[in-house]
């Protein structure tokens, strides 16, 4: 099972090309600081303005830096459901441990459609499938009945819920029972979502503040939740500074001022105005990042 902190990675870039360099020490400071799995090629890598040829490289470099020490859930999604057969295919030849997939954006199917479109991705490939339900960005919510009857789907492992519901795993895990994977897709909710049986988080304020997420999903595994919600306390505020300006903005800046890499982000997301950089300043001093 796919459980604790699960970074959802910058792509990070320099003079509008993949900084293959970078993102090969952001693998192995990942591991280090004991991230518990790695999602290249999500939204927050920036995924819709990577050239197919740059996604599949990405890709590559992350599962072999890894080389087998944490697993790596590829981002394969797509609301052209060929396109998503394709960059599932080549996920698992690269050697990806399950892929992500988002459910379809913009041309809003219903929940007959989301349900044929994640079997036609479990049917074309033998790699596990983590379902992305994401509606403020996919605007249709996969709704408990239909992640059910995925469910059913023996490669259709889990789910990343970013619906903003925290009620919602509750509700799931009565549908779905215990072997399925629930993952938080938002930081600031993970608490209470692990409370209720979550099992982690693919996280974005993970690529900057590693360590300290790891050990509170760790809190959160052992029923530490007075712990847990020290931790939380403390992460809160990078996790609002972050979502100031569209993401990945914030969160690349952030981690230019950690010096991981450059704050290069492709357009149409563009850089941080001075007032949420100097926020974002003021998040990572209080986390204890920055002196």
């Amino acid at each position: 099972m796919f459980k604790g902190s699960i970074v959802a990675l910058i792509t990070p870039f320099s003079d509008g090309q993949v900084d293959e360099d970078a993102l090969r020490k952001l693998v192995d400071w990942h591991v280090e600081q004991g991230t518990n799995g790695i999602v290249p090629c999500g939204t927050t890598g920036e995924s819709p303005t990577l050239s197919h040829e740059e996604h599949g490289r990405v890709v590559e470099i992350v599962v072999k830096q890894a080389a087998g020490r944490v697993p790596i859930i590829a981002g394969a999604g797509s609301n052209n459901t060929a396109e998503a057969v394709a960059l599932t295919q080549h996920a698992e030849a690269a050697g990806a441990d399950a892929v992500l997939h988002v459910a379809g954006y913009y041309n809003r199917p219903n929940q007959e459609g989301l349900y044929q479109h994640f079997k036609a991705l479990h049917d074309a490939s033998d790699i596990p499938i983590i379902v992305y339900n994401i509606p403020p960005r996919a605007i249709v919510d996969i709704l408990p009945s239909t992640m059910q009857r995925l469910s059913d789907l023996p490669r259709i492992v889990g789910v990343k819920d970013a619906t903003g519901d925290v009620a919602r795993v509750s509700r799931e895990r009565l549908l779905l029972g215990s072997d399925f994977c629930h993952l938080s897709g938002e930081d600031g909710t993970a608490l209470a979502y692990n409370s209720q049986g979550g099992h982690g988080c693919i996280s974005v304020s993970a690529n900057v503040a590693p360590k300290l997420c790891s050990e509170f999903q760790a809190a959160c595994t052992d029923g530490d939740y007075a712990s847990a919600l020290k931790l939380h306390d403390r992460l809160m505020p990078l996790h609002v500074a972050l979502f100031l300006e569209p993401s990945p903005a914030g969160v690349k800046f952030a981690a230019w001022r950690l010096g991981l890499c450059e704050a290069e982000a492709r357009l149409p997301v563009v850089p941080l105005t001075e007032d949420t950089a100097e926020k974002i300043d003021v998040a990572l001093r209080h986390v204890g990042l920055l002196n």
